[in-house]
C-alpha cells in the first residue's frame, strides 16, 4: 500500500511539473516587441487572434491615431470609410477574421494571394493592397488598427469578424 502511495505522489509531482513547464512555455507574446511579419512567420494560418475588443475606447482611439499616421487613411480614407481604396468599415475584400485580416495588411493582397487565399467579394480598387509589415512598427499597433477598422463597421452585423458558419 505504501509503494502504491508512493508511485500515486510521484506521479502527481511529475506531472505537475510536467504541466508547469508547459504554462511556462506558453507565456502571453508581448505583442509590442514583435514585428507583423514575424509574427506572421512565427503563427500557423489561422491562429492570429487579437488580444482587444472594439469595445474598449482607449484602444480604438490610439488605433484610430495608429490608422491615420500610417498610409491607411491615405487610400481608405481617414475613418476607413474609402478613399482611392475599398473602404474597410462594410465589407472583407479576403474575410473578416483576425487572421486575415493581420495578414493582409502585413503581406498585402499579392502575397496574401500567394498563400492560398482569394477574393471572396469583388470591390474595385486602384491596384493591390501594399505590404504594410515593413512599415508598421509592431504587431501591438496593427492589432489596434484592426480593433479601430471594427469599430467602425457599419455593414452586416453578421460579418463584422468574418463570414458566419452558416454562409460558409
Amino acid at each position: 500500500m505504501k509503494a502504491l502511495a508512493a508511485i500515486s505522489i510521484s506521479a502527481v509531482l511529475l506531472a505537475g511539473t510536467l504541466l508547469g513547464q508547459v504554462w511556462a512555455d506558453s507565456k502571453a507574446v508581448d505583442y509590442s516587441k514583435i514585428s507583423a511579419i514575424d509574427l506572421v512567420k512565427q503563427t500557423p494560418k489561422g491562429k492570429l487572434h487579437n488580444p482587444y475588443k472594439d469595445t474598449q475606447k482607449n484602444i480604438v482611439a490610439q488605433g484610430q491615431t495608429l490608422f491615420r499616421s500610417y498610409p491607411c487613411s491615405g487610400c481608405h480614407g481617414g475613418d476607413g470609410g474609402g478613399g482611392m481604396c475599398p473602404p474597410v468599415t462594410n465589407s472583407w475584400i479576403y474575410g473578416g477574421d483576425d487572421d486575415t485580416l493581420f495578414r493582409l495588411v502585413t503581406l498585402g493582397s499579392d502575397q496574401l494571394q500567394k498563400e492560398g487565399y482569394s477574393r471572396q467579394t469583388i470591390t474595385p480598387a486602384v491596384g493591390p493592397m501594399p505590404s504594410m509589415g515593413p512599415i508598421i512598427k509592431n504587431s501591438d499597433e496593427l492589432w489596434k488598427i484592426i480593433t479601430f477598422i471594427r469599430s467602425r463597421w457599419d455593414g452586416d452585423p453578421a460579418y463584422k469578424y468574418g463570414a458566419p458558419a452558416s454562409a460558409q
